[in-house]
């Protein structure tokens, strides 16, 4: 993109100790109301098949599964957190025929922005003044796209999150992630809607993105590349499950919500959060549902594989705005 500058910011740039932060939240106490009105609002592709989902609808229609053999008839939010971290939660429909709750249509948000899937708010308090408020975003099944017109990478169950970092309430830097990485913009760089900053994510990868447009990854030639654009608008704001996460204790708390997943979470709780396993299928063995793999770049690609872990596993701790904290590129210009 043209004009683009960026700036690498050291490890623990954001988290330096902060002369006149505030005093800490309690962990139980509600969404402070900053971390609402500047979350970020999002633009899903015009042409999107596979809409955000509820995680306690997916919940219903997998069985937890090691080596493809069940370990338990069924699966709820309340059960899911005592099982091992090598369970995947496996769909018990063949998914080559996309039943309704993986293409999820009742997710599309509507006219207002809002999604019948609560998106999933986490805050994480750090030292510094530092509060991170992560905005995950659920779907039962990732597409994930076509390299010289043969499919790649598609699984069941799809996390995905934005990141603002606030240091003592004021929103400083924006985290989207996307495929194996991500990208990270201070807050003022943004694109704004009604002063929030506004994200596009990607038809069926549901990637994040800053900008609108082609965005090609992980393959040269531009061989591998997510769309997005203008499409319908998704405010997580309307409707959300809120937690805090310690860090310290690696547990988290529930802190109330909005909407549908506001009133769900009541009973629900937090526990289903500590899961450590995988949300989807493992990746299926050559022929299973149609599955094929091919070598590519050193590497095996195959049609399906396997469905990704949640919440836990991205690096809520983070001490950089990035999930992968080796290189933490923040960008100040669009």
């Amino acid at each position: 993109m043209i004009g683009r500058s960026s700036i690498v910011y050291s490890a623990f740039y954001f988290a330096l100790s902060v002369a006149a932060s505030p005093v800490r939240t309690h962990r139980h106490d509600p969404i402070p109301s900053f971390v609402l009105e500047n979350a970020p609002i999002s633009h899903l592709w015009s042409q999107e098949q596979w809409w955000p989902s509820d995680v306690a609808v997916h919940v219903t229609h997998v069985v937890p599964e090691v080596n493809f053999k069940p370990v338990a008839p069924y699966v709820t939010l309340h059960t899911v957190s005592k099982l091992r971290s090598d369970i995947f939660l496996t769909s018990k429909d063949d998914v080559t025929t996309q039943p309704a709750w993986i293409t999820s249509d009742v997710g599309t948000p509507d006219a207002s922005g809002k999604s019948a899937a609560p998106v999933t708010v986490i805050l994480v308090e750090k030292d510094g003044g530092v509060l991170d408020a992560f905005y995950f975003y659920f779907y039962s099944f990732n597409h994930g796209g076509t390299i010289l017109g043969i499919e790649f990478g598609d699984h069941v169950g799809d996390w995905e999150h934005t990141m603002v970092r606030f240091v003592n309430n004021t929103p400083t830097v924006l985290y989207l992630s996307a495929h194996s990485g991500g990208s990270a913009y201070t807050f003022s760089a943004t694109e704004k809607t009604n002063g929030r900053p506004t994200t596009y994510i990607a038809g069926g990868t549901h990637a994040n993105y800053a900008t609108p447009g082609q965005h090609c990854h992980d393959l040269p030639f531009d061989l591998l590349c997510d769309e997005t654009d203008a499409g319908l608008l998704w405010d997580p704001t309307l409707n959300y499950r809120g937690f805090w996460f310690d860090n310290a204790t690696q547990t988290f708390s529930v802190a109330g919500g909005a909407g549908f997943g506001g009133q769900e979470e009541v009973a629900e709780g937090a526990e289903w959060l500590s899961f450590e396993g995988m949300w989807g299928d493992e990746q299926y063995p050559v022929l299973k549902h149609g599955q094929y793999c091919v070598p590519l770049e050193g590497t095996e690609e195959c049609l399906f594989a396997s469905g990704p872990t949640g919440p836990v596993g991205k690096n809520l701790g983070r001490t950089t705005v990035c999930e992968h904290e080796e290189s933490c590129t923040i960008q100040t210009s669009l």
